[in-house]
């Protein structure tokens, strides 16, 4: 059971990075193309009203899905009520921006944001009227048929917004792509999937003690992500909050775009696992082994060479964020495995936990930030916001540890080997001179050196000590044996 769920898992993480890697790919060439089109004005636009519907749309998020996917044996009262919650919830949504349309485009001075605001309340309310059979497709772990539900919607909305610009040039254009993406998603959802809701809420009491404290918990969380810019914008200056940002974002490159696939994945292996009584201690230390071997050699890595990267993607005005790349990605290692054990937590339910953490967290974190910026600026903020992400999420795991009867020496098995290996790669990068150094000559000769020896060393080592271990259970097998697996079927 626990290799057939880790290899679901793996599979749908890979399915949903393909899914993510596609938006960008799709979003990236739908702005170069539509920057020839249109005015930067228009950007500022469409970005202000998508944002300010986005923040409202957040504040009421339910988690309806994740309560289906955790429930063991769910009937048509519980799909009927829950889309009804998230149609009704949609609707307020759509209704709040609505009425603050016009309030909102006076507040920022802009007489155009009222009727775009109008056009983007739409769409809260068109997810809210999607089939709410399409969540089967992460609750039996079908990850490519979510693929298909997210990327093909995208395509259809980027190509209207193309057309509509070349014809109008104006950024109606990117409103009516919008609401084609959102369109289609919805329709897609009753073409892909044959269930037709109806509106009920006879299984209101089933879902919504797991909903309200959901929504508790993302406003838990929307308080914590947004007291770093909040903080240091208002004891600082824009520049430094622009550092901030940008550092911070690029320092979380390797959770976001690697690691929060393979959580979205896990919780709806934890959640199978949950309904079907299987055994989760295995495949959770799994996951935990198979991201270290992602989490600790790129977040370190990432650290060693902050200063040639930023040299090379930023550019030389930039400078002032490497110190930012260099302590950061260390902290969001921990992150990695403090949001496997999130999703743990939350597909058995005990959201109240999670609750009073992100809580703590979240003032621990405004206390820190308080404390540091005004005598050491935006660095204060660095060390103030890596503090408080590896103590919230060091205790994240202890929980997750101790709630399922993992002792500390389980985990040490699965993480020891890619910690040899990534000080291995630390040191031999060290010794080059290519890590954590000054920034010197050819910034494109010192990345290339800098992955040329770094990950070799690190390959190599870890395959040695797992050899040297005698080929242990861990994560190198489960991926020599999920490559084995996957060239079987391909020959």
């Amino acid at each position: 059971m626990t290799d057939s769920l880790l290899a679901r898992t793996a599979r749908g993480a890979g399915w949903v990075m393909a899914w993510r890697f596609g938006m960008r790919v799709l979003g990236l060439t739908s702005t170069l193309v539509l920057v020839r089109l249109l005015v930067p004005a228009d950007f500022g636009l469409i970005a202000l009203a998508s944002g300010f519907m986005q923040s409202v749309d957040g504040l009421m998020s339910l988690g309806t899905e994740e309560a289906v996917i955790r429930t063991r044996a769910p009937d048509r009262d519980t799909y009927d009520t829950a889309f009804t919650m998230t149609a009704l919830r949609g609707l307020f949504a759509s209704l709040l921006v609505a009425a603050l349309a016009f309030p909102a485009a006076g507040f920022f001075g802009d007489a155009r944001l009222g009727p775009v605001l109008l056009a983007v309340a739409v769409l809260p309310l068109l997810d809210g009227l999607s089939n709410i059979g399409a969540v089967d497709f992460r609750r039996d772990m079908t990850f490519h048929k979510e693929f298909a539900l997210m990327v093909l919607p995208k395509l259809g909305g980027i190509l209207t917004a193309i057309v509509m610009a070349l014809l109008l040039r104006s950024y109606v254009a990117m409103l009516c792509g919008m609401l084609a993406n959102r369109s289609l998603r919805m329709v897609m959802t009753y073409v892909m999937h044959p269930y037709r809701p109806r509106f009920s809420l006879r299984s209101w009491r089933a879902l919504v003690g797991y909903s309200v404290w959901a929504w508790v918990l993302s406003l838990a969380m929307l308080v914590r992500d947004r007291s770093d810019s909040l903080i240091l914008g208002r004891l600082t200056n824009p520049a430094a909050l622009g550092l901030f940002g940008v550092g911070t974002e690029i320092a979380a490159l390797p959770m976001t775009e690697l690691v929060e696939p393979l959580g979205r994945a896990a919780f709806a292996g934890f959640a199978s696992a949950r309904r079907e009584g299987a055994e989760v201690r295995e495949t959770f230390l799994s996951l935990i082994g198979l991201s270290a071997l992602i989490a600790l050699p790129a977040g370190l890595g990432l650290s060693l060479i902050a200063a040639p990267l930023v040299r090379l993607t930023l550019g030389a005005g930039w400078d002032e964020a490497v110190p930012i790349l260099q302590v950061m990605p260390v902290a969001c290692i921990v992150m990695v495995f403090g949001h496997l054990s999130h999703h743990l937590l939350s597909a058995h339910a005990l959201l109240a936990r999670l609750v009073a953490l992100t809580v703590a967290a979240a003032a621990i974190r405004v206390v820190l930030l308080l404390a540091l910026i005004p005598v050491y600026g935006i660095m204060g903020a660095v060390v103030a916001a890596s503090l408080a992400i590896v103590a919230e999420h060091g205790v994240l795991v202890a929980i997750a540890m101790r709630r399922f009867g993992m002792g500390a020496s389980a985990l040490a098995v699965r993480l020891w080997r890619p910690v040899v290996a990534t000080g291995a790669m630390t040191a031999a990068l060290w010794g080059a001179g290519l890590g954590w150094q000054p920034l010197g000559g050819g910034v494109v000769l010192q990345l290339l050196g800098a992955i040329g020896i770094g990950v070799p060393v690190f390959a190599a080592t870890l395959l040695l000590v797992w050899l040297a271990a005698g080929r242990p259970a861990g994560a190198e097998a489960d991926i020599l044996r999920l490559i084995a697996t996957r060239f079987r079927r391909g020959t």
